[in-house]
């Protein structure tokens, strides 16, 4: 994905923190919206994997992630050897709603709840 406002959607297989009930009304949230966006099943297994991958899309311009804590994202970007640039815009699926992250991705604000 290379548009400047690239989507970057983490599914959270395998951890189990983010409520399913949140991880499927954003997918379908997104999907229906027409955004392009990249899913990944895991962004915790690729940083394990040291997925080279999560270098090229820390690299789009204006990417915003939805994943889970922002501290959280950032150590998994260090241990896969890459870093989470501060004008990356992390939407949190713990403590937001889907209704919250889709509002929140137009205005590029982290979601405060």
């Amino acid at each position: 994905m290379t548009t400047a406002n690239c989507l970057l959607y983490c599914h959270c297989a395998h951890a189990k923190v983010v409520p399913d009930a949140t991880k499927q009304a954003v997918l379908k949230a997104l999907a229906e919206s027409g955004r392009p966006f990249e899913a990944i099943a895991d962004v915790c297994e690729a940083s394990a994997r040291k997925d080279p991958a999560l270098a090229r899309l820390m690299a789009q311009p204006g990417l915003q992630m939805i994943a889970c804590h922002r501290r959280a994202v950032s150590w998994l970007m260090h241990a896969a050897g890459t870093e989470l640039p501060d004008h990356v815009v992390v939407h949190n699926m713990r403590t937001a709603t889907a209704e919250d992250i889709m509002r929140a991705l137009d205005s590029r604000t982290e979601v405060v709840s």
